[in-house]
């Protein structure tokens, strides 16, 4: 079984090959190329795609899914990853396979024991995030769903665990500082190395083959990107015609 996996859901885009044995078993990442610039994804993501299929000798058709970062994240990059997916999805006529961010990204540190938290900044004094075990060393288990909410009211749902918490994600260098001094001080907590902080296509791969052959895929015309909340630009629609209807 071979998954091309796509994650431009934050500051990181990555693109992975990766393989496995029907059953999802024995992954192994064929390549990976990742990118943390400050270039917009739309300029990255199709080129680093044409040097891994180069690189690779990859014939695209011989791939069994397209794998996607499918949300929440940044709403520009969650709509080029997906407008990508879709469109090989459809050409290729392959499945995609949508991997929730944070739980692709909870999966760097597969095998890790205690609770793993990602954390991604989403603004507004709110992270993304979701809690997450690892209870036989492989397998993901989603302790709680990925949400939006405050950094204040995650560390309460983290202290009735009473477990050691690894937090990772581009949240911890905004929210370090609070957790270690102030929400979680005196707790067992730690953070992820530099390495496996961030989004990374291969885990959305691994992650992918898994749920592939569990059945969670869906055609490209069904595929659409979780965003858990409204965007900037829809809630100031929304107010204005609010207010234009308050006017009236």
């Amino acid at each position: 079984m071979r998954i091309l996996a796509l994650d431009s859901s934050g500051l990181v885009a990555g693109v992975a090959v990766v393989e496995s044995a029907e059953d999802g078993a024995d992954a192994k990442t064929i390549a990976e190329y990742t990118v943390n610039y400050k270039k917009t994804h739309s300029q990255t993501l199709l080129p680093m795609l044409d040097e891994v299929a180069k690189m690779t000798e990859l014939d695209l058709a011989s791939i069994d899914a397209v794998a996607v970062a499918a949300g929440p994240g940044s709403f520009t990059g969650l709509r080029i990853g997906s407008a990508t997916a879709k469109g090989l999805g459809l050409a290729l006529a392959k499945p995609l396979v949508p991997v929730p961010t944070l739980e692709g990204l909870a999966y760097n540190l597969c095998g890790v024991g205690g609770i793993i938290c990602p954390v991604m900044d989403a603004r507004r004094g709110q992270v993304y995030t979701g809690i997450y075990r690892f209870p036989d060393g492989e397998r993901l288990e989603v302790v709680e769903d990925q949400m939006a909410v405050s950094i204040e009211e995650l560390a309460e749902k983290l202290q009735h665990y009473g477990e050691e918490v690894t937090f990772l994600g581009d949240g911890v260098p905004v929210f370090r500082r609070r957790l270690e001094e102030e929400l979680l001080k005196g707790e067992k907590i730690r953070f992820a190395p530099a390495h496996m902080n961030r989004q990374r296509a291969a885990s959305v791969g691994a992650l992918a083959l898994r749920y592939y052959a569990e059945g969670k895929t869906e055609t490209a015309a069904q595929h659409r990107p979780d965003y858990l909340r409204v965007s900037q630009a829809e809630r100031e629609r929304k107010e204005r015609m609010e207010h234009d209807t308050v006017s009236m």
